[in-house]
């Protein structure tokens, strides 16, 4: 069976995703003051690694674990809330199926913990 990764057309359709959701978390005063002082093309590219991995593509993620890359933070339920709306829209925005989406917020859900209060 065809991975997410796959089925949509691998790292450069995942990059396209990621830039539109990126774009809208730019746009959003909620979460984009975690940004603030962020290379975002660097975390562009970071992101597009992370989510291709997490949707069946190669492993190319070289990256801390959520929880350490989240330190410091205190994202609250509010913020995180909005990331992935945020993620569900740009899926939407490339025509990601509804059942695919379902999939990708679930595996987006399952690091909650791992993300929030830290």
């Amino acid at each position: 069976m065809a991975t997410f990764y796959d089925k949509y057309g691998g790292e450069e359709t995942i990059a396209k995703v990621v830039d539109y959701f990126y774009d809208l978390i730019l746009a959003d005063e909620t979460v984009d003051h975690f940004f603030k002082d962020t290379d975002m093309e660097k975390q562009r590219r970071h992101q597009t690694k992370f989510i291709s991995y997490a949707l069946g593509g190669p492993n190319q993620y070289t990256g801390q674990s959520m929880a350490k890359v989240h330190a410091g933070m205190n994202l609250q339920p509010e913020h995180f809330d909005a990331i992935v709306s945020h993620l569900q829209a740009a899926l939407e925005h490339f025509g990601v199926g509804a059942g695919d989406i379902d999939d990708a917020l679930a595996k987006v859900g399952a690091l909650r913990d791992d993300i929030l209060y830290k």
